[in-house]
């Protein structure tokens, strides 16, 4: 993407967990991520678990399950409905 050029945001395709992880805490570090972040398997396990494509927004409960799923984003995401879902699992 011309932005990511710009920024000089290149990053290859890992083809390692090990590398995955190195590119995945290089983005936390340089976007100042606060909050945990999790890491998907080489395999995308996950990805394909929760059709992560369209972009959507979850949040996962104590219990490991899905308690809020956004519709398809960008223009599905709804911030105050996810915020809600968050303050109800903790």
């Amino acid at each position: 993407m011309p932005v990511n050029l710009r920024q000089n945001v290149i990053l290859a395709n890992p083809k390692s967990e090990e590398e995955r992880a190195q590119a995945a805490g290089s983005c936390v570090r340089k976007l100042n991520i606060a909050i945990p972040a999790l890491l998907d398997g080489i395999d995308n396990r996950t990805e394909r678990s929760y059709t992560g494509w369209p972009d959507r927004l979850y949040v996962i409960g104590k219990q490991g399950r899905v308690v809020f799923k956004s519709a398809p984003g960008p223009y599905g995401f709804s911030p105050h409905e996810m915020e809600k879902a968050l303050r109800k699992s903790l």
